[in-house]
């Protein structure tokens, strides 16, 4: 058998394998009643259509094609496994609540490899109930108040201070965002030793969504050597405070009971220092995008902020009477939330077959509940695709009666943000900071 041969074998083959996936794929969900859809190319699935929407600015199409085609919950095949999409909030609802019942969080490879197995995304049970109560000990509204205030308006004040010429936002917000939740986590004020570490984690981070082979993505093989880095680097620090203990999250894990390996301890505040400080820069950074983009937002809340500096003087820190104040920046923390949808879903895996709506969820099978297609939906959100933070206020009849359902930036359940509050807290003393003590046409061109 010649080469030719060979290679007419093996691509018949091939085909013939493929047709036979199809047809067991397509016999397997007209006998499960499973959602429509299109399951893809064998093994890669749609996994390359969704990575490619989710880099652009407008991930929109991918989920807007398949519930018009499909309806709002459809079937795909993404980071290799089956997965039921929902963008519709009564289910969306129904898989947070469920949480350990009938669903568990399951999240791909590229995540869970570089975020760890004891990160707090995938602890599960009576571990996860306990480390979430810990996190939520940590950045409640009472310690938000009496202790984390100053120090989000000092280091805000702090790096502000600094900026001169041009200014790129998104990377002085991250800075901000780090260093604030350094600070919380290890009590580590700005230092090389913090430059350091945030230098490794924006490769970590760069790694999420690639495909989680070494070999094929070198994205993914850098964002593996740079986790190996700031392992070694947090774990010095463990070691360190076992000897020596503080006041922060960190000497909570070194006193949580029972004792925590090192590992555990490492990866639990890998996961943190990634929902600390890349989720909040970004929100900063596009809510300064949309209120430029949207003049008389900016000037109603320059006006609010500058009453508030009136009262107060410009070196005096912010107190929380005066974050409760800030009305209408939280109308406008409310709509960035809604628009920019940093967390643009969850994903569980089945815990067995759940029937929901006349359609059946395969055991093992993914399910991604989108957050995103929800909040971008014109039947829940009037104009949803306009940044309109009036639509918060009182009586505007710009949302859904039921805004508890269909509003859920933070997720939902047991799983819910821990650190929503604190969030809410650090965009509204950025953009108290930022407004008052930069002009109008300043602000756009430091964009």
């Amino acid at each position: 058998m010649n080469s030719t041969d060979i290679f007419l074998y093996l691509l018949l083959s091939f085909s013939f394998l493929v047709l036979i996936l199809h047809l067991l794929r397509t016999t397997n969900r007209r006998k499960l009643h499973l959602p429509p859809g299109n399951l893809g190319l064998p093994f890669l699935g749609e996994t390359l259509q969704l990575i490619s929407a989710y880099k652009t600015e407008n991930p929109e199409p991918f989920i807007d094609d398949r519930v018009s085609k499909y309806g709002t919950v459809f079937t795909t095949h993404v980071f290799g496994e089956p997965t039921v999409f929902s963008a519709d909030p009564d289910i969306n609802r129904f898989i947070l609540q469920n949480e350990g019942r009938l669903f568990e969080s399951s999240y791909p490879g590229s995540i869970s490899n570089l975020l760890g197995r004891h990160s707090l995304l995938l602890m599960r049970g009576n571990l996860h109930k306990r480390m979430h109560s810990l996190t939520m000990s940590f950045a409640n509204s009472s310690i938000i108040r009496d202790h984390l205030l100053v120090d989000i308006d000092r280091l805000v004040r702090l790096n502000m201070e600094g900026w001169t010429g041009r200014v790129l936002l998104m990377e002085e917000a991250k800075k901000i965002t780090f260093q604030l939740t350094v600070k919380q986590l290890m009590s580590f004020d700005p230092c090389e030793w913090t430059e350091n570490l945030m230098k490794e984690y924006m490769l970590v981070i760069e790694g999420f969504f690639t495909v989680p082979l070494p070999i094929f993505s070198t994205t993914y093989r850098r964002a593996i050597q740079a986790r190996g880095k700031v392992a070694e680097a947090l774990g010095l620090v463990v070691r360190a405070r076992r000897r020596e203990r503080k006041n922060d999250m960190l000497a909570a894990l070194l006193d949580e009971e029972g004792g925590l390996s090192d590992e555990e301890i490492v990866d639990f505040m890998v996961a943190l220092l990634v929902a600390g400080y890349e989720t909040t820069s970004t929100i900063m950074t596009l809510a300064v995008k949309f209120l430029t983009e949207t003049p008389p937002a900016l000037a109603q809340l320059k006006d609010e902020h500058d009453e508030i500096l009136a009262k107060k003087g410009e070196v005096e820190t912010l107190q929380w009477d005066d974050y409760k104040s800030m009305n209408f920046t939280q109308c406008v923390v409310n709509e960035t939330l809604r628009v920019a949808n940093i967390i643009s879903g969850v994903f569980r895996r089945a815990m067995r077959d759940v029937s929901i709506k006349g359609y059946t969820i395969p055991k093992g099978w993914k399910v991604f509940a989108s957050l995103r297609a929800v909040h971008m939906d014109h039947d829940h959100f009037k104009d949803a695709r306009t940044f309109n933070p009036w639509r918060w206020q009182a009586n505007s009849g710009s949302n859904s009666c039921n805004t508890v359902n269909v509003f859920t930036p933070f997720g939902g359940g047991p799983r819910r943000c821990p650190g929503a509050e604190l969030a809410r807290v650090e965009l509204s003393v950025f953009l108290h900071h930022l407004v008052t003590q930069f002009r109008y046409v300043t602000l756009l061109t430091q964009l």
